[in-house]
Parts: structure tokens; C-alpha cells; sequence
């Protein structure tokens, strides 16, 4: 009996050390971008996907972002279709974007529906409804085609505000489209970090497979728990953050210059991860924050 007791009196002491945190975020829009091998575990993207609810059954509003790289992969290798990357973008021909869009269309619902047994709203659209993402085809300025590859042009808030407004969780798929109603492919860390900007997040998290930004890729131990802009640049150009890592560091760039508070990339595959970072003191992964301002 003691014992059972104390069990409780500590589940009621986490939860009211979650409480001043809770108060902070109430009304905040929280934007979630989740990909990666967070993706394939089931026990994992049940914790997600409890984390999501619990932030809108509290009064968060957040709004959930999604690619879908490992469920596009193993559809193309069903389709014998070949699939290639560079500098961290798929090369995506006609018939690769339409495995993109069926796998991303299948994955959207299936998220919305795992929120709405959560006893929440959700609603999964593509950016392509509405012109929620425009696009232009992207290109580097170097010979390599990267087919049908959006760069993003705009983002149009009306969707995001009218779902999130009437209660709902918007779920939103990276396909964007041109001017045409072309579908073109959308890095979801790109997305999430235009996104995010353009709602004016109160943070935005990517979860993902790896514990945040390291000093040294190859050693764990080098995690950083906090870093600038500049500092992130500075290491994108030296080559210290590379290959995928390369978009998504750059969408956090993106992302604080259009007005996100701050940005972290943290580790989806650890349990209630999403809890741990904004309703505990220590939080987990890489914090990117602006530049400190000159004082005068």
C-alpha cells in the first residue's frame, strides 16, 4: 500500500513540475516535423503520436509536418524504380513523384486517424490544397537536374489558421505545386522551416533519428546542446554538418530568420521525447537560437 503511494505522489509531483511550462506554451503554435526511422517503430510513433494529442488536449496548438523518405523507399524498390540523392535532395522523375505522392497520401491519413483515437481533431492535407505550399522547380545553379524538386516560393497560412481554429490538428504532407498545379517534391525539413516561420512558431522541434548537431558526427559524445545561426552556418561551410543534415540546418536557419523563436533538432526515437523537451528542465538535443544582437 505504501509503495503504490509513493508511485503516486510521484506522478503527481511530474505533473505539477510540468505545469509552469504548460502555462508558457498554452495558445503558442508548436510545429512538429517528424520523419526519419521515428517513422518505422510502432512503440515510437505511439509515444509521437500520445505527445501530439497531449499538447492539444492542454491548449498547445500543435501543427504536425511529415515526409516520408523509408515509406517512399520501399515503395519504389516494390516498383523496381531506382532512386537517387544528391547533396541530400531525392532526384525525383515523373514516375518517382508519383510514388511520392501516393506514398505521402497514404501516410498523411494514417497519421491523422492514429491522432483522431487519441481523443483529438486531425485533419491531413497535402501542400498542394489550397496552394498551402508553392513551389517553383528548384535548382543550385550547377548542371545536375533534380527533375520534379520544389523550391519553396510561398506559403499560404489560410488552411493551417482555419483548421487550428476550429480545433483541429492540420497533419500536412510536403507536396507542394507551382503555379500550373504541377506536383513537385518538398524536403520536409525545407517545409516544416517555412512553415513554422510563416505561422510564427513558438518553436519548432524535428524529430529525427539522431540525438541533435555533433561537433564530430561519428561521436555522440560531441552533442550541442545549444548553438547560434552563425555558428550553424559556420559549420555547414567548414563541412562539420553535411549529406541530410544539410536541409534540415539550413531550414533552421530559415526558420529563425522568419520570426521562430528557436529551433530543435532532437531525437524522435526516444520515448515521449516531444514531453521531455518543452515540459522538463533539461529538454533534449540541439537547440538553434539567433545571434545575440550588438548592444549599441
Amino acid at each position: 500500500m505504501e509503495t503504490k503511494q509513493t508511485e503516486l505522489i510521484e506522478r503527481a509531483k511530474i505533473i505539477t513540475e510540468a505545469l509552469p511550462y504548460i502555462s508558457r506554451y498554452r495558445g503558442k503554435t508548436v510545429v512538429i516535423k517528424y520523419g526519419g526511422n521515428a517513422m518505422n517503430d510502432p512503440s515510437i510513433i505511439k509515444t509521437i503520436m500520445q505527445d501530439v494529442a497531449t499538447l492539444k488536449i492542454v491548449g498547445v496548438h500543435p501543427l504536425l509536418v511529415h515526409g516520408g523518405g523509408p515509406e517512399i523507399n520501399t515503395l519504389l524498390k516494390r516498383l523496381n524504380i531506382s532512386s537517387r540523392f544528391e547533396n541530400g535532395l531525392r532526384i525525383t522523375d515523373a514516375a518517382t513523384m508519383e510514388v511520392v505522392q501516393m506514398a505521402l497520401g497514404k501516410l498523411n491519413k494514417n497519421i491523422a486517424a492514429a491522432l483522431c483515437t487519441l481523443g483529438v481533431n486531425a485533419v491531413g492535407v497535402s501542400g498542394q490544397d489550397d496552394g498551402l505550399i508553392r513551389v517553383e522547380k528548384y535548382t543550385d545553379g550547377t548542371s545536375t537536374d533534380y527533375g520534379y524538386v520544389g523550391k519553396i516560393t510561398d506559403i499560404n497560412c489560410g488552411i493551417i489558421r482555419e483548421l487550428s481554429d476550429k480545433g483541429y490538428i492540420p497533419v500536412i504532407a510536403t507536396v507542394g505545386a507551382d503555379r500550373d498545379g504541377r506536383a513537385y517534391n518538398v524536403n520536409a525539413d525545407t517545409a516544416a522551416g517555412a512553415i513554422g516561420g510563416a505561422v510564427q512558431a513558438e518553436k519548432l522541434l524535428y524529430l529525427t533519428d539522431v540525438d541533435g548537431v555533433r561537433e564530430n558526427e561519428n561521436d555522440p559524445a560531441s552533442l550541442i546542446p545549444e548553438i547560434t545561426v552563425s555558428g550553424l552556418r559556420a559549420m555547414i561551410a567548414d563541412g562539420r554538418i553535411r549529406g541530410g543534415m544539410v536541409p534540415k540546418a539550413q531550414s533552421c536557419i530559415q526558420a529563425i530568420e522568419c520570426g521562430v523563436n528557436n529551433v530543435l533538432i532532437l531525437n524522435g526515437t526516444i520515448p515521449h521525447s516531444i514531453l521531455l523537451e518543452l515540459f522538463t528542465h533539461s529538454g533534449v538535443g540541439t537547440m538553434v537560437v539567433p545571434d545575440k544582437k550588438n548592444k549599441a
